[in-house]
């Protein structure tokens, strides 16, 4: 087996996972330093037992390489493979749902929060089996997430150009997960904003905030023409350290959404799934539109989103509401015009 994709599927089951960065990190490091080293050096260091002295090798992945070039299955790939490469979710749920989606509409990468490159991002996402996906770092007032600046944010559109043109005909979407801010305003120039393809608009902050003041900020949001989807819209964290559900009303949240063509995020975090299944069904029958939305922050978690096809089939969501089912142009008329294609 070949030992850098030995590695780097350790490194994405890892994240499939939800494993902590740092043990991520050191099987995507050792194969980009196996990656860059010549067929005979790698051969010549491996027989001489020299591999683990490479700088960015521990005892761990250099096992994993000595495996693989000695031709065996690296015992380490066997066991992530037990423990984290089997289906998510148990039977078909959410299978029917996951095989009609195109695309995913929130993903990061490391020029904000995330851990990995861009291309690296649209890569996963491609070998997943989309035809596009939505590159959606964050704002600059998320500064503990390095949001981007309008400056940076222009300079990703740029490698967004460089990333489609080696990966055609996969499609590299420009977007932003834009701050909510206080007031309802957006946290980024509208001209830029109107530049994107597509823009997910989520409440990072005073996150407690009073029911009516909160539906305000909310209303004001889903309302602005430049605003495609409603972000993980309870803000709730269900593990780790939890975060109870930001109070709105959601009668007329989703009511606006539906009026102003927003649709609303089913982000499919373990951490996350928001919003609830009570509010989902509540957006459903208020007649709104769906992004079934992984909200990656590394490629392994790309897979995430048979979590929120589940959900979504639970809660009776049909295939047409939801935007990731699109194809990129059609996608594209309807973040533009606000028409959705004919059924």
């Amino acid at each position: 087996m070949d030992p850098v994709e030995a590695l780097e599927r350790i490194a994405f089951l890892l994240e499939r996972q939800g494993a902590v960065t740092y043990r991520v990190q050191a099987f995507r490091t050792a194969a980009t330093v196996i990656g860059a080293l010549s067929p005979d050096e790698l051969r010549r260091r491996a027989l001489d037992g020299s591999l683990g002295r490479i700088k960015g090798l521990g005892p761990k992945t250099t096992q994993v390489v000595e495996e693989a070039l000695a031709g065996v299955r690296p015992a380490y790939l066997d066991r992530m493979e037990e423990e984290a490469g089997g289906p998510l979710v148990e039977g078909e749920g959410g299978q029917r749902l996951r095989r009609a989606l195109r695309g995913d509409c929130h993903l990061h990468s490391d020029w904000s929060d995330g851990g990995s490159p861009v291309e690296a991002m649209a890569e996963a996402a491609r070998e997943l089996g989309h035809a596009w996906c939505v590159l959606t770092d964050h704002s600059p007032r998320l500064t503990v997430a390095r949001g981007l600046t309008a400056e940076r944010l222009r300079r990703q559109l740029s490698l967004v150009a460089e990333v489609n043109a080696r990966l055609a005909p996969f499609r590299l979407l420009t977007g932003i997960e834009c701050d909510i801010l206080d007031d309802g305003t957006l946290d980024q120039e509208p001209e830029l904003l109107d530049q994107l393809d597509v823009v997910v608009a989520s409440v990072h902050s005073k996150l407690r905030m009073d029911r009516a003041p909160m539906t305000r900020r909310l209303l004001a949001a889903v309302r602005n023409p430049l605003v495609d989807v409603l972000g993980h819209c309870t803000g709730r964290q269900i593990t780790g350290k939890l975060r109870p559900e930001s109070q709105f009303d959601a009668e007329e949240v989703f009511a606006a959404c539906a009026e102003h063509r927003t649709a609303v995020e089913i982000n499919c975090r373990p951490d996350r799934f928001d919003p609830p299944r009570r509010l989902l069904r509540q957006a459903l029958d208020a007649g709104t539109l769906f992004a079934i939305d992984s909200d990656a922050h590394a490629p392994g978690q790309l897979d995430w989103q048979i979590y929120g096809c589940a959900r979504a089939e639970e809660c009776g969501v049909p295939a047409e509401r939801i935007i990731n089912t699109w194809t990129e142009r059609q996608l594209a008329t309807w973040t533009r015009t606000g028409r959705t294609p004919r059924r």
